[in-house]
């Protein structure tokens, strides 16, 4: 009973009065069955606007399909996954390909079976039970990002997919009643649903298909679900504050764009442009760090970023100076941490497979096409030499400015970033405070890339339902290339997304010499044993050479503890690396099967490579044989 109060208390302190105080709202009103009320299962057509008149005063899009001048390329990989789409596979997180059928209900888990229960009012339906298994899969769907293959496929190789995008639409709406079962579960998954949908109408709004009949069924369809996302708004702006409520916020500004002669979507594009301000300024931190502690959900920023200056400009609209100066800082932080070789980032944080709109053949890894987008919406080079097809479809600035990368050592302390850029070699580390809540124990883990291969990597996320034993390994610190205590995580683990001794940068900073590279981090970690634990990490390398020197140092641990030192590689790795480490003596390595998740759902095998000591301090040595 006392750990729960103190659990309580320093939830309060974390977390805020706010947070606390809406969730237990939140709650009382949902297990009281008020919260269900709000949400009717019914709404009236209303301010129905009809085709003709929508496509008269519709808000100005990316583009115009009779214009649109994107040169074709028939790319057989984008045929093949448009086959599988016929045949009834489909991509599942752009790593898992699942057979779900030709005619999916939309309802139904593929990764495990299990069918939700349409008659349930979303309030009743549980984000996470071991019975039903990971929500995501029966959302993945349901978001309909899936049909960007189709379009492009459309596009490039000249066939008219109009009928099979819209009946996948009108099977949504006949299939998922209003606010009943999964897919009216979180609001986030509404809001990209409505965003595609829109991008499909604006693509086909010449097809023969598209009758009037038609567009008033969608277009209730989007008015009913944008009801239910802005009147859930605020559990996305207090309860969980991160990407979600940036999705939702800008969805409920764009369709008022869209659509502006409904009285509705203008009331709440309004608060939306101002919502959406609102959480920029307050997600992504002034150096262009994001509070998610995650590359994969900065991308996801980034996209809707691109799509709000782009989408507002075209209309005739500004957006807040803070969005542009925050994206700006974005793209930054994000290339500067790119590999020049194979465009990827550190796996690094929370990674759940998200990539909404995906206007490109390459590599859901491949971050060059997203982060072009942006620098083309601002007006800058970002110095990516290949062109990639999503600023053809999003439409760009003559470049007007140029994004310097000839420094070799970068900060990023608002968010706890140091990378050492070199011709070869990628080095990133992280040593950040936590003012907003953190997803993985992480701290002070280093990821090092070699000429394209992520030699010292972060295993990621895999799921975020499995068991307990895959949770506590990809959320905990053991996945991750830095230090553990016994088998204690830098944090102690509270439930789902909950940590609790949350771990802090008492002191980070780099040193740049003729000849070496230096970093110092010292974080407060492993409060749950003793609140003055201190671990101190210094990284030195010699310039121009892949080789690391790594020295760890606990202090204030009690005696009877084991410091374990962790590396992880890929299970074949291309590159030859000699991993050492000694006290006053060389110590043996403990070589342990481990995991890797490159792709949400899916995990591969990789080495983990460990030193252990009870001497609380140890130094390594990473060198690349050539």
């Amino acid at each position: 009973m006392i750990q729960r109060i103190k659990n309580a208390a320093e939830l309060v302190q974390n977390m805020g009065f706010r947070y606390v105080g809406f969730r237990a709202k939140f709650e009382l009103l949902r297990r009281s069955g008020l919260l269900k009320k709000r949400f009717p299962v019914h709404i009236p057509e209303k301010n129905q606007t009809s085709l003709e008149q929508w496509k008269l005063n519709r808000g100005r899009f990316f583009f115009n399909r009779a214009t649109l001048n994107i040169p074709k390329n028939p790319n057989p990989e984008l045929k093949k996954r448009f086959d599988l789409f016929q045949d009834g596979k489909l991509w599942y997180f752009n790593s898992v390909l699942l057979n779900i059928g030709k005619d999916y209900d939309w309802i139904t888990n593929p990764d495990n079976n299990f069918q939700y229960d349409l008659s349930k009012h979303w309030t009743e339906i549980p984000d996470y039970s071991e019975k039903s298994g990971d929500i995501k899969f029966v959302w993945e769907k349901s978001r309909f990002s899936f049909i960007y293959d189709i379009i492009r496929y459309d596009y490039h190789f000249e066939k008219d997919c109009s009928k099979i995008v819209f009946d996948e639409i009108v099977s949504w709406i006949d299939n998922n009643p209003l606010n009943c079962g999964p897919n009216y579960r979180c609001s986030q998954e509404i809001s990209l649903r409505l965003l595609n949908w829109i991008f499909a109408l604006y693509y086909y709004d010449g097809a023969a298909v598209l009758t009037e009949a038609l567009f008033e069924k969608i277009q209730h369809a989007i008015y009913a679900q944008l009801h239910h996302v802005y009147h859930n708004i605020d559990f996305s702006r207090i309860a969980v504050r991160n990407n979600h409520a940036l999705t939702e916020t800008l969805t409920l500004y764009l369709v008022s764009l869209i659509f502006p002669d409904q009285p509705d979507f203008k009331k709440w594009g309004e608060k939306g442009k101002k919502w959406f301000e609102e959480e920029i300024a307050y997600q992504i931190y002034p150096d262009g760090t994001f509070l998610q502690f995650s590359m994969n959900y900065h991308r996801v920023a980034v996209q809707l970023m691109t799509i709000a200056i782009r989408l507002s400009e075209l209309n005739q609209q500004k957006l807040n100076p803070v969005v542009y100066e925050r994206a700006e800082a974005s793209l930054k932080f994000l290339r500067i941490c790119m590999d020049d070789h194979s465009g990827m980032l550190p796996n690094y944080g929370a990674n759940d497979g998200a990539l909404f709109f995906k206007w490109n053949d390459e590599s859901y890894r491949d971050y060059r096409p997203q982060l072009q987008a942006l620098a083309g919406v601002l007006g800058i080079n970002a110095d990516i030499p290949q062109s990639f097809e999503d600023t053809l479809w999003v439409g760009s600035k003559k470049p007007e400015r140029q994004l310097s990368l000839i420094k070799i050592s970068y900060s990023f302390p608002d968010g706890g970033y140091y990378v050492f850029r070199e011709k070869d070699t990628l080095t990133f580390i992280r040593c950040g405070s936590h003012k907003d809540r953190p997803s993985q124990a992480d701290n002070l883990h280093l990821d090092i890339w070699y000429k394209g291969e992520n030699i010292l990597q972060d295993a990621g996320s895999y799921k975020y339902n499995t068991d307990a034993d895959l949770l506590k390994y990809f959320m905990g610190t053991e996945s991750h290339n830095t230090v553990m205590i016994d088998d204690f995580d830098q944090m102690k683990k509270g439930s789902r997304f909950i940590w609790y001794e949350w771990s802090q940068c008492l002191f980070a900073a780099i040193e740049e010499k003729e000849q070496t590279l230096s970093f110092t981090g010292k974080i407060s970690a492993f409060r749950q044993l003793n609140k003055q634990i201190v671990h101190t990490r210094y990284v030195e390398k010699k310039k121009g050479e892949p080789q690391w020197i790594v020295r760890d140092i606990i202090q204030n641990l009690p005696e009877e503890h084991t410091l374990r030192q962790l590396w992880h590689t890929p299970a074949e790795m291309k590159t030859n690396v000699q991993i050492t480490a000694e006290t006053s003596i060389p110590l043996k390595p403990e070589e342990k099967k481990a995991w890797f998740s490159g792709r949400y759902g899916q995990k591969i095998p990789e080495r983990q490579i460990e030193f252990q000591t009870t001497a609380h301090q140890l130094t390594a040595v990473i060198k690349v044989l050539k």
